[in-house]
């Protein structure tokens, strides 16, 4: 086994080790006789840019006001980068498996399947995979202010709540993405239905959300 191969495999094996914190503090491989670091490589000038649908989705996938130099920076750098798997329960999907659900869900049995987008309103607004509803990840959590937003967002799910009570006898099967391998609102989002009682065997979760999706060119629909 190269050596590389083998340091990488013992620091993701450490004891308690967050992987989510790997890119950001950077693993070191030996490679030959020199040591190299591993990490997100992001152009510092390119550190402060605003974090927004219209900066992050425009032409080239960030928008024309953006310098050339922080273009790829800005779409490849920002967010927690996510494992590959939320939960032992959960598929996490690439876009074949996005697109069989899609096509399930327009024809086999619609009203068992839902494509949902974690992000905020705005987000889900700008640009989105065509077929999905929005549920932002915030909705899923009880706030005073906002009951009406959280009693709709589950009643879409298909789950009855009364008197604090979750029942999922009705709930539907759904897939959840958001902006990116690197964007924590669908996690967020799975996190807190499993904890409120979600049948794991029903969330589906794409990881590559709005960028893989569109790094492959396919179709991206705009709401407003």
């Amino acid at each position: 086994m190269p050596k590389a191969l083998i340091a990488l495999l013992f620091v993701s094996s450490l004891f308690g080790v967050d992987t989510t914190k790997l890119p950001l503090v950077g693993v070191k491989v030996k490679e030959g006789n020199q040591t190299v670091t591993i990490e997100r490589e992001i152009d510092p000038k390119c550190l402060n840019l605003a974090m927004n649908e219209e900066s992050l989705w425009g032409g080239d996938f960030a928008h024309d006001t953006l310098s050339q130099s922080c273009k790829k920076s800005f779409v490849t750098t920002q967010g927690v980068i996510q494992p590959l798997k939320l939960h032992k329960e959960i598929e996490t999907y690439g876009e074949l498996e996005v697109l069989e659900f899609i096509l399930h869900k327009s024809s086999k049995a619609p009203q068992n399947y839902l494509l949902v987008d974690s992000r905020p309103a705005n987000w889900f607004n700008h640009s989105t995979i065509p077929s999905a509803i929005n549920i932002p990840f915030d909705e899923l959590t009880i706030d005073e202010d906002f009951k009406e937003e959280y009693h709709r967002a589950y009643q879409t799910l298909g789950v009855v709540i009364k008197e604090g009570t979750f029942d999922f006898a009705n709930a539907k099967e759904i897939l959840l993405f958001c902006n990116g391998s690197w964007c924590t609102h669908s996690p967020r989002a799975i996190e807190t239905l499993l904890e409120v009682g979600y049948p794991p065997h029903k969330i589906k979760w794409y990881r590559g959300g709005i960028t893989a999706w569109g790094s492959v060119g396919l179709t991206l629909i705009k709401k407003q």
